[in-house]
């Protein structure tokens, strides 16, 4: 089977946002006298929104809503991009439009749907994609396979037929287990186990590297899982 769309993760493979939402976590958490910690953001990485505000309500002690949580999360992160503290990574805004150039391509992103579209908006990507999912626009985050199997299928493709660029360990399930080839690119701050790697098809040092390595992928040069 063809490989014939592409199907990209935002935070850690497209802008350097991680550490931001963490310093959000850990910023609401202290201001209820908790101390979010390293294991506490691997709970909730790749987690949708309400996932991890539903979290951080219950970890945290905070009288407010899952709601209200999660909108000061994300007021906080908007704040950052707003601000310029979310930069696109190097080659990623390349990546994007080569790839772009030659096949369709979506997102499926944990982050919601403020985040993804003024991240989109500021870096001036928003028309490269055909598609833009949030996990919070599913049944289930990450690891759960719904965000990817919903951007294939917005993008008209069995997941068979579409690759991925992941950063995270919770990201790589996702998209493998909805049938996707993956592309690695481990975040090195929060590096995924090497188990989560093993399910990757290939492993990318760099955007550029990533990028390189699709276009492989579409020329028919490498062979993807559903072929």
């Amino acid at each position: 089977m063809a490989l014939a769309a592409v199907v990209f993760d935002l935070d850690g493979v497209l802008v350097d946002s991680e550490h931001l939402w963490e310093q959000n976590w850990v910023a609401y958490a202290a201001a209820h006298g908790v101390n979010w910690t390293a294991a506490d953001t691997a709970t909730v990485q790749g987690m949708s929104a309400p996932e991890w505000a539903a979290y951080l309500a219950e970890r945290s002690g905070t009288p407010e809503t899952v709601e209200q949580v999660e909108r000061a999360v994300v007021d906080g992160m908007i704040a950052a991009v707003d601000a310029g503290a979310a930069p696109l990574l190097p080659g990623a805004a390349a990546m994007v439009r080569d790839v772009s150039a030659s096949v369709p391509v979506a997102l499926a992103s944990s982050a919601t749907r403020r985040v993804i579209d003024a991240v989109l908006t500021t870096h001036g990507l928003t028309g490269e994609f055909t598609a833009t999912v949030s996990s919070a626009e599913v049944a289930r985050g990450k690891p759960s396979p719904d965000v990817y199997l919903e951007a294939a299928a917005r993008l008209g493709r069995p997941g068979e037929e579409c690759l991925a660029v992941e950063d995270s360990g919770n990201g790589i399930r996702a998209a493998a287990a909805a049938g996707l080839t993956v592309v690695a690119l481990p975040n090195p701050t929060y590096p995924p186990k090497p188990e989560a790697l093993r399910l990757a098809a290939a492993v990318a040092g760099s955007n550029d590297d990533a990028r390189r390595t699709l276009l492989a992928y579409l020329a028919g040069e490498l062979v993807g899982r559903g072929a």
